[in-house]
């Protein structure tokens, strides 16, 4: 939001307050400050008239103008085009430095003598109003010949840019800001003048508005005569200041002064665009196919507060409309039709003023000074509702403050904010929410405005109390399994990344994971890239690796504990792993050539970070992540909990990556167990390796199922080491299995290994029908 000093005065006197001490309270009262620039004129730029305009007798040009600066008469040649007599202009004088060297000396153009500058606006170092030179009026002040420019305060003012949080609509215009100003320092507003220069004919003489009884826009109308409109230079000059001048269109211009001063949306309508019925001009306002409210003449011309039509210059009479809809309902509806909108949107989705008789007031009386008649009366289409009530308790203010703070002091504040408190018994404040402040909700909102006025500064800071309670529940577990799991990771070679919980939905539908249902998702996303809720985060390593290798690294490691969401919004934390490119660095060991990473050595990492767990090929792959061939569900305890799998070829491509391995794993399924320690066996293993014939359908978990269940303690491990099979084994093949067997109590002779491999054997027979080969 830009503001100058000299606007701001428009509606509140502030004249002797300096531009830094509002800078430090707009501070303090949470409208951060982001930059301060100064305009100034340089010295020795004096106002000048031009009393006579020759053509140069060489050059067709310049012209050699005679200009009055009050205690003499300069000749100057200039090149301007829009140079006239009888022109109040600036004049860099002989002597005056304009910056950058440029030094104002005595010269001959075209062998004509020129004593001065005529200058345009951007030659000043003020924002450019045309491509011409600046032509003043006595909007900036009283225009007397020979005053420098730099004692015209309007001309040398201080812009402020404020960054306002998306929930202060009510500051995006001067007026809001200086409301906030007149409750900090208790200074007034300043009436506003609402003289008129009225039209003989009134607005039903010559245009009617046909409004539908469902619209969901508060509007007002008034019908203006344009004919002999001219807009001042200091309207001009602030418009350019915000960047929204449109030179040739001064309607536009108007329009834009005014909805920045006073926050009310404008439009306007030009009587050749409306519906004609006799001598009647008719517009119409009804809802579109997709519910929005919209104008109609002789075509769709507006819809309101989401995207307005230019509006054309070359007509005289206009339908100039205020509105206001609440930015809540509108944001909405957008995010669920995704309609194109316009720049009127911003201010409207946000909390646009929704006092449109103000505006309309303000903008009537500017424009009749300006040579604009307005036609009398004006249609409005306006809905009474119900102001917000709050209860808010004094106590509870004070509690959530810290701090006493009296009952008058606090209505004293809400009041000058334009709330109406109404005292009540037991210390509690009925408070009535000003329209303009759609985001109070609530009793902590109310406190924030009285925290924001009384300045944060002015709390008296006390010391924190802590009563000591057992704090050991399901969040303090959940940390310290997170913590266990971020130095194992890091153990492992990853390093840690922190993304946010948002991520693009039309990155996530092109590679077919599951999206947040649309009635849940984002209503206003905070960039294009991050529009909706996340439902994988594997997504965002993806996109974490193909940087890091913009950047010229060809190994990266990443993981991450965060938050994912589901179909239907729903939470749940997932802890997920990418590793791409070399498993090593480049060593004398491995020539300066390291191999690439590979699916059992990037598991066995996953395996010492989260623990001991179970893989089974993947029946279903339901993203296009997931390599079709190198792929794995994990499992603990029997549940699948996650997957492990090679980053599909094609997604390496589109991101310019190497070889890549994933995972995703559910965190409230990893053990956080206490480590129990037992002893050891003292004695001496055995290996002992089995071969057996099983068919190529039966999976290896059976079997390993099928050993479990025997709860042999002698057998401490085994492990599947060798996979053969050739035509003659058909249908079947040889699987051998290596056990390690080793007895807590004594060394095993070779009968107890006999015995321990026999009833293996047997349980293989009698559960799968498999044995030796």
């Amino acid at each position: 939001m830009i503001i100058t000093k000299s606007w701001l005065e428009e509606f509140i006197d502030i004249s002797k307050i300096s531009s830094d001490e509002i800078c430090k309270t707009l501070n303090s009262i949470g409208l951060e400050v982001d930059s301060v620039e100064n305009f100034s004129v340089a010295e020795k730029v004096v106002v000048g008239k031009v009393l006579e305009k020759v053509k140069h007798p060489d050059a067709d040009k310049l012209n050699i103008c005679q200009v009055d600066l009050g205690d003499r008469t300069v000749q100057i040649v200039c090149g301007a085009k829009n140079v006239d007599v009888d022109q109040f202009v600036p004049v860099a004088t002989v002597g005056c430095d304009l910056g950058n060297n440029f030094i104002i000396k005595e010269a001959k153009l075209r062998g004509v003598e020129s004593n001065g500058m005529i200058c345009s606006s951007t030659e000043l170092n003020l924002p450019k109003i045309n491509d011409g030179i600046l032509v003043l009026d006595n909007s900036i002040g009283e225009l007397i010949l020979g005053k420098e420019l730099k004692e015209y305060s309007k001309l040398n003012d201080s812009l402020i840019e404020i960054g306002l949080t998306a929930n202060r609509g009510d500051c995006l215009s001067i007026y809001g800001i200086a409301r906030e100003l007149s409750a900090y320092y208790n200074i007034p507003l300043l009436e506003i003048d609402k003289q008129i220069n009225y039209n003989e004919l009134g607005i039903g003489q010559v245009f009617e508005i046909e409004c539908d009884s469902n619209i969901d826009s508060s509007l007002s109308f008034k019908a203006v005569d344009f004919s002999n409109f001219k807009l001042n230079l200091l309207y001009k000059f602030r418009t350019a200041i915000i960047g929204k001048y449109q030179d040739n269109n001064e309607i536009k211009n108007v329009l834009t002064y005014v909805t920045h001063s006073t926050g009310v949306i404008l439009n306007a309508y030009s009587k050749e665009k409306t519906l004609k019925n006799n001598n009647l001009s008719i517009l119409n306002i009804k809802k579109d196919e997709k519910g929005f409210d919209t104008v109609y003449g002789i075509e769709s011309l507006s819809k309101i507060c989401v995207e307005h039509n230019d509006i054309d210059q070359n007509d005289t009479d206009f339908i100039i409309e205020a509105s206001y809809v609440n930015p809540e309902l509108i944001s909405k509806k957008v995010f669920e039709n995704k309609v194109k909108t316009g720049e009127v949107y911003y201010k409207a989705s946000r909390g646009s003023e929704p006092n449109i008789d103000f505006g309309i007031d303000y903008l009537s009386s500017l424009i009749s000074k300006s040579g604009a008649l307005i036609y009398r009366g004006s249609e409005t289409f306006i809905e009474d509702k119900e102001k917000l009530t709050l209860d808010v308790s004094i106590k509870k203010v004070n509690s959530i403050i810290g701090q006493e703070i009296s009952k008058i002091d606090i209505e004293k504040i809400l009041v000058s904010l334009g709330f109406e408190v109404k005292d009540t018994i037991d210390n509690i404040l009925v408070v009535k929410v000003p329209y303009y402040r759609h985001d109070i909700k609530n009793i902590a909102d109310i406190t924030e405005e009285i925290v924001r006025i009384i300045g944060i500064d002015n709390i008296i800071s006390k010391p924190l109390q802590i009563d000591e309670v057992n704090r050991v529940n399901k969040t303090s577990n959940d940390l310290i399994k997170k913590n266990k799991l971020r130095f194992k990771a890091i153990e492992n070679g990853f390093f840690e990344t922190l993304t946010y919980v948002f991520s693009s939905k039309e990155n996530l539908e092109k590679y077919k994971f599951k999206t947040v249902r649309d009635e849940l998702d984002l209503i206003n996303p905070i960039v294009k890239e991050l529009n909706t809720f996340r439902t994988t985060i594997l997504l965002n390593l993806v996109e974490a690796c193909a940087n890091n290798f913009k950047i010229g690294a060809r190994s990266t490691a990443f993981f991450e504990i965060g938050t994912v969401f589901d179909e239907n919004r729903q939470e749940s934390k997932k802890i997920s792993f990418i590793q791409t490119g070399s498993a090593e660095l480049e060593d004398f060991s491995n020539a300066g050539k390291p191999k690439n990473i590979d699916f059992f050595s990037f598991a066995k990492k996953i395996l010492n970070t989260i623990g001991k767990f179970d893989l089974e090929a993947m029946i279903s792959i339901d993203n296009s992540f997931i390599h079709p061939y190198q792929n794995a569900n994990v499992l603990i305890d029997g549940k699948v909990v996650g997957f492990i799998s090679k980053l599909h070829p094609s997604v390496c491509e589109d991101y310019d990556l190497s070889d890549t391995f994933i995972a995703e794993i559910d965190f409230e399924a990893i053990k956080n167990d206490i480590i129990k320690t037992t002893s050891y066996s003292k004695f001496q293993s055995s290996k002992k390796d089995l071969s057996i014939i099983t068919p190529k359908s039966l999976e290896y978990k059976e079997i390993k199922k099928a050993i479990d269940s025997l709860n042999d303690k002698n057998i401490k491990q085994f492990n599947l080491i060798d996979i053969y099979n050739d035509e003659k084994l058909g249908e079947n093949e040889s699987l051998t299995i290596r056990f390690v067997l080793q007895n807590d109590e004594k060394t095993m002779e070779e009968e107890d290994i006999t015995t321990t491999m026999n009833s293996i054997l047997k349980v293989l027979n009698e559960k799968l029908s498999i044995g030796l080969r």
